[in-house]
């Protein structure tokens, strides 16, 4: 809950990971919630907050032809003529020219052949409504702060929504002199109904972006007939109706979540202290999804599975801590020895009915003549046990050199290899500006590091283990797994080297901080295919390389700083060049990540290649450049190729705050340059004849620009939707679009009531804020689509758009109250 984070810290780079083990091996955010204050009274804080966010339609489709398709000769599409042909063109736009003319629609009713184009009007303007109460409290020996908060959120998309109440505990006492305890607990319980589908399976009701021009969306509701079956509106059934599938399919979620933790701290000086902490972290997830009676793709009465997922993690560490000065005011040690052990284990069940519900429209596991079950996504149970020291040698505050040193054992790396490893680093940083004193230098800092991280395996990528299938006449089955155990995975390393510097100007008028690095991970373990041949399927190997170059720029300052009014902007810039080194040892073979069913494409780290990449087929072409052709005039196919990284090379953006007395505004900017995506939705939109380059040759045909396999020139004429549709198959290079963006993100405007207006109200501050996140998008190279869609956030779908839901432009406003102790 963001109502109860007192601070958010970034720890940069590899050297946090000392402290917190593999997982740190990118950097470490450190979230500080709030706690209550020693000798406070009592207090009572309200928040309040509100936003709306409203869809936003990034399509641009053509409009001059709308729904049909082509006859049995000619080159021009013809709109239909029967209830039937409008069925069957349902989600085409293949048809003649839009002239306003009557047309049958595909429940027989009559339309008017126009532009209708209002997809929108099928999604809503969704509010959301988070209220946060906390009360604190303190005394001589202790404190406490206690929140509830509700949020209420609502999708765009129509019976869709989340609530989620958090409810939060901090508390400390100091049991003696000596010892203080501290307990913290925060429980989740979320809810959500109807999570929309996404991608081109059916329950998707992003169809609706798809329909033809002249199709109104509102002729898709009621979504269901005078039986109760689903009115589709095209013979492809597994296009849903998208009113179907969010008011009869469920897709609902409860989620319960668990974190606490309790630590004891006994100083036994001033500069020496030792503590122990235990931590747990469980989430119990329950999903029930139905695929209800009616549903036109199913032939039986609907089905029902239920899912539950357990995740367990419990953490118990303890360390000594000492800080002394060893010569006063010239020599200082801070010293930090450790260790810690992590548990951690999953598991998934699911169970499901056969055949069809016996009673329609009765939703009930009860409700079928047998059920399956079965474990989904595999259980695990996991281990690391580390030893830890940090040490920080200060020289009069001005020259600092550390080391740090950390020691894992990993459960799921074999004895055969040994599963322990020993990750060193080292640092220094020398504050000049201490030593040499330069006018209007107020710091000057230069600080040099090289660290190791080592990570594990997947649990079990080194044994053999087996499959629980689903039930067969009620009887458990079972069977061995397709992955071939590798005995010989090592920790994989990742180690890091980095110079920088950071200066600041003229009473903090003008600072920097810059920063190169040098990443490389060796052993990294991938997950491999293998010839089916050998009775296996996939093995996960070792042999992964990957290196990483860049550098990082911070400018920040206070050009204008009065009494009454400041600026105080700041701009972040980093490069980053990552190439992949070895994949699968001295084969180098491509490893597909990710793939997208209808797309001709995936995404793939390939040696000597930025990763992950897109790998498309593209056009081929002769020894001269030109495109070539086949008998029908249709581009060849050529291989897959690598067409460009899904991870941008440059990203950052400008952030600018102004204050007046006691009004504020912000606004942020940010940008990402250099990275590809694979649209979904543009090879939709091409095979339905939506996307405008499918506008050329519509009513004369077209002959595409290449030669022959005999290097004669190509004449063949090839009507407008035979031609786009097989192009839109073959050659899925037209998919991967320039993925940069410059975005105005977020302005921000607020007020505080001066405290001299207060002093006869119960209140000791008042705060109110209005906010606009997604205002306007600068920049960017994506037609139909914004550029940061995603299908998933999986490290092999990054990259991929899936159709997604619109992006929402949101407003909103937040109001805090703090009453007086």
């Amino acid at each position: 809950n963001p109502d109860d984070i007192e601070s958010m810290t970034v720890l940069k780079g590899q050297s946090a990971s000392a402290l917190y083990g593999s997982r740190a091996a990118n950097g470490v955010i450190l979230i500080t919630t709030k706690s209550g204050k020693k000798n406070s009274g009592l207090g009572v804080e309200f928040n309040t907050n509100v936003q709306f966010d409203k869809p936003v339609d990034n399509t641009d489709f053509q409009t001059t032809y709308g729904q049909g398709q082509l006859g049995s000769s000619g080159l021009v599409g013809s709109k239909p003529a029967t209830a039937a042909d409008a069925l069957a063109t349902g989600n085409l736009a293949w048809g003649s020219r839009l002239d306003g003319s009557p047309v049958v629609q595909f429940d027989g009713s009559t339309g008017t052949y126009s532009n209708k184009s209002n997809y929108l009007d099928f999604y809503r303007t969704a509010p959301s409504f988070t209220n946060t109460i906390a009360l604190t409290g303190g005394g001589d020996g202790g404190s406490f702060r206690l929140s509830a908060s509700d949020l209420r959120g609502n999708s765009i998309v129509p019976n869709s929504y989340l609530d989620r109440k958090t409810f939060n505990f901090n508390g400390s006492q100091s049991v003696t002199s000596k010892l203080d305890v501290n307990v913290i607990a925060n429980y989740i319980l979320e809810n959500s109904k109807n999570r929309s589908g996404l991608s081109d399976g059916p329950g998707n009701p992003n169809n609706v972006q798809f329909l033809a021009p002249n199709i109104d969306q509102n002729l898709l509701s009621p979504s269901t007939d005078a039986s109760g079956k689903e009115r589709t509106f095209t013979n492809d059934t597994y296009v849903t109706n998208p009113y179907f599938a969010a008011y009869n399919f469920q897709n609902n979620t409860q989620r319960k979540r668990l974190i606490s933790s309790l630590s004891a701290k006994y100083s036994f000086t001033k500069w020496l202290y030792a503590q122990a902490r235990l931590g747990y972290d469980n989430i119990n997830d329950q999903r029930i999804s139905i695929e209800p009676t009616g549903t036109a793709y199913r032939s039986d009465n609907g089905t029902m599975t239920q899912y539950n997922y357990q995740t367990n993690e419990f953490n118990a560490d303890i360390l000594v801590n000492g800080n002394h000065s060893i010569v006063k005011d010239v020599l200082g040690l801070d010293l930090t020895l450790g260790g810690n052990i992590r548990k951690s284990s999953y598991g998934g069940t699911q169970i499901g009915g056969n055949g069809g519900f016996i009673i329609p429209y009765f939703y009930s596991l009860t409700n079928f003549a047998s059920r399956n079950s079965g474990y989904i996504g595999g259980y695990s149970n996991n281990q690391v046990n580390s030893a830890y020291y940090s040490a920080d040698f200060s020289i009069k505050d001005f020259l600092v050199l550390s080391t740090t040193g950390r020691y894992d054992e990993y459960s799921s790396i074999s004895s055969t290899v040994g599963r322990g490893i020993f990750s060193p680093s080292v640092s220094g940083s020398f504050i000049f500006s201490d030593l040499y004193h330069v006018n209007n230098v107020d710091i000057g800092k230069i600080r040099v590091s090289y660290a190791q991280t080592s990570g594990e395996a997947t649990p079990y990528a080194n044994a053999v283990y087996y499959n629980v299938n689903n039930s067969i006449t009620g009887i458990p089955a079972g069977s061995f797994s397709t992955q071939l155990p590798n005995l010989f995975l090592k920790p994989y390393t990742l180690r890091e080297f980095e110079v920088g510097a950071e200066m600041k100007f003229w009473g903090d008028r003008l600072g920097f901080d810059a920063s190169y690095f040098a990443r490389k991970t060796k052993n990294e373990i991938i997950n491999s295919t293998i010839d089916p041949s050998s009775g296996y399927n996939n093995s996960y190997i070792g042999t992964g390389s990957t290196q990483n170059r860049g550098f990082e720029l911070e400018i920040h300052g206070s050009p204008v700083k009065t009494t009454a009014f400041s600026w105080t902007p700041s701009f972040n810039f980093t490069y980053v060049q990552n190439k992949i080194l070895q994949t699968d040892g001295t084969v180098n073979n491509p490893i597909t990540l990710g793939t997208y069913r209808p797309l001709n494409a995936n995404t793939a780290i390939v040696a000597g290649l930025a990763g992950p990449q897109i790998m498309a087929h593209d056009y081929v072409r002769n020894a001269a450049g030109r495109i070539v052709v086949d008998a029908n005039g249709i581009p060849v196919q050529g291989d897959l190729k690598a067409m460009g990284s899904t991870v941008p090379k440059f990203y950052g953006g400008l952030n600018n705050n102004f204050t007046y007395k006691q009004f504020n505004l912000s606004f942020l900017t940010d940008y990402r340059f250099g990275n590809k995506i694979l649209s979904a939705t543009n090879y939709y939109s091409i095979l339905r004849g939506l996307n405008k380059i499918t506008l050329n040759g519509r009513e004369t045909g077209v002959v595409a620009d290449g030669v022959l396999a005999d290097g004669s020139t190509n004449t063949k004429v090839v009507a407008a939707q035979t031609y786009y549709q097989e192009l839109a198959r073959r050659i899925s290079s037209l998919d991967v679009l320039d993925g940069s963006f410059i975005k105005l993100r977020q302005i921000t405007f607020g007020y505080t009531i001066p405290k001299s207006a207060l002093t006869r109200t119960p209140f000791s501050s008042i705060n109110f804020s209005l906010v606009a996140r997604n205002l306007l998008t600068i920049m960017k190279h994506t037609d139909n689509i914004d550029p940061e869609s995603a299908f998933s956030n999986l490290i092999g779908y990054n990259g991929i758009e899936g159709t997604s839901l619109p992006f929402t432009r949101t407003y909103g406003f937040n109001l805090n109250f703090k009453f007086k102790n």
